[in-house]
């Protein structure tokens, strides 16, 4: 198959002829050059691939339409649902979508740049000072859904991190996400930055060789379904950043407000049921269940949402039941939970419900059940939501408050690469500051580490404050 438009021949094996190992290679390769970019360096580049977006517009477009004519055939099939051939759509909203695809670039532009960061800055001797600097991470694996902006966006954090990436997307954005590969790396092309600081790869088989290469890649970022994650995290030695559920739970203390309750936890299930940051399970302390479920549970069968009930919640809610529950029980909105429903991400109108005892034991059952993304309490206990919030663990822990929240934009981090429920260097959503590390530089005047100790120089361990006389900055 294959389609000439704007004078450009697109075919279906047109994008990529180097093997997935010559692929890693070259990325290594861009990094040497990339680790010590400049921030002009960068904003020239951003601004080259903002440019080379508008001017190819209908290039861009088209190569899209070839996407979205393949996914409408795939749902007609019942093949591929319909939200799909939407997040493939970068045309959808009159064009806003691709206008604000492009101008994101120059929104991570105006981010504050996160390499050259001095965290640390001692002088251990007269002319021997040591910095902690934020540096890029290097090269990223990144795979993420078939959502053709994600290539512009990740493209974008890496360059402005100063890191390399290799982006393996949906196969449903094929032609998006080659054509934009290409004018993004046409980009690059001319600016002194490395074009290869942007590669792409489209198989499986490319995936699972990359993910051999711990010699060239430094991390993979995994975004995408419970089971892509695991497999990632179960076939490879490079340290992989990403979460693997979202099972986030609301909490209703004894002392909750009833307005606050009814509109964090409506929020918090049905903003976007699909996100990780949705709530899937609601657990209510005993005794706010006479004052609190029933107006709970109303709230929430008014927006759809099917009820998994625990039995002491179940018993409750049918005992003497409004007109309004006799309705959901017989559409089956309000059913028994099964044995699954609190470890389930239900990525739905769906919410698992259950009845606490007690504060430690709400506790208890979110360390047990939850997958470390986003835990919240409603409370108007103050003492209550502090305990909580030091006793869960979980990448974030909040306060009356929804739990879709846990997103980089909202969080002012300017733009997400994914969120992690790692223990590792960043954790919750992720954004500039997830994509750099740190080095140690140590500015001395021929000092050997002999010369200190018993009888000899004694460190001084001062901080060093103001400018710092060795540090080379951009």
């Amino acid at each position: 198959m294959s389609c000439v438009f704007h004078g450009l021949h697109m075919s279906k094996t047109m994008t990529l002829q180097l093997s997935a190992a010559e692929i890693a290679k070259q990325a290594r390769e861009a990094s040497h050059i990339m680790q010590s970019a400049t921030a002009q360096q960068k904003t020239k580049a951003l601004n080259a691939i903002y440019h080379a977006l508008l001017k190819h517009k209908l290039d861009i477009l088209a190569a899209n339409e070839l996407d979205l004519k393949a996914a409408r055939a795939e749902v007609e099939a019942g093949k591929l649902s319909s939200s799909l051939v939407k997040r493939l759509d970068l045309s959808s909203g009159g064009g806003d979508k691709y206008i604000s695809m492009a101008a994101g670039v120059l929104d991570v532009d105006k981010l504050e740049d996160p390499t050259g960061k001095i965290t640390y800055a001692k002088k251990l001797d007269e002319n021997l000072e040591l910095y902690r600097v934020s540096c890029p991470i290097g090269v990223l694996l990144i795979i993420f859904e078939a959502r053709p902006e994600v290539v512009v966006q990740i493209s974008a954090l890496a360059i402005k991190s100063g890191n390399v990436v290799i982006l393996k997307g949906g196969k449903e954005a094929h032609y998006s996400n080659a054509k934009l590969f290409e004018v993004l790396q046409a980009a690059l092309a001319t600016t002194s930055l490395p074009k290869d600081a942007v590669q792409l790869v489209e198989s499986r088989e490319d995936i699972n060789a990359l993910l051999s290469m711990d010699r060239y890649i430094d991390l993979v970022i995994p975004r995408g379904s419970k089971q892509l994650v695991q497999f990632i995290q179960g076939n490879t030695r490079i340290p992989v950043l990403g979460h693997a559920d979202g099972i986030c739970t609301v909490y209703v203390d004894k002392s909750a407000d009833i307005s606050k309750s009814i509109h964090v936890i409506v929020d918090s299930k049905t903003n976007y049921p699909a996100a990780c940051n949705a709530a899937e399970t609601l657990l209510i302390h005993a005794s706010a269940v006479p004052r609190l479920l029933y107006p709970i549970a109303t709230a929430l069968l008014s927006s759809n949402v099917t009820l998994h009930c625990d039995s002491t919640s179940y018993t409750f809610l049918t005992a003497t039941p409004t007109q309004q529950i006799t309705s959901a029980l017989q559409r089956n909105k309000i059913v028994v939970a099964g044995p699954d429903a609190y470890d389930t991400e239900f990525l739905d109108l769906d919410i698992a419900v259950k009845i606490v005892d007690n504060f430690q034991d709400a506790i208890i059952h979110i360390n047990c059940h939850g997958s470390k993304h986003t835990e919240v309490i409603i409370t108007e206990d103050k003492d209550a939501a502090e305990i909580f919030m030091n006793s869960v663990d979980a990448a974030g822990v909040y306060w009356n408050a929804s739990s879709r929240f846990a997103d980089g934009f909202r969080y002012g981090f300017g733009a997400e690469i994914g969120v992690s429920t790692n223990k590792t260097h960043a954790r919750g959503p992720v954004g500039l500051e997830g994509l750099v590390i740190y080095k140690y530089r140590l500015f001395g005047d021929g000092q050997g580490a002999g010369d200190f100790g018993t009888d000899k120089k004694a460190y001084l361990h001062s901080d060093i404050v103001g400018n710092e006389k060795y540090f080379m900055a951009d």
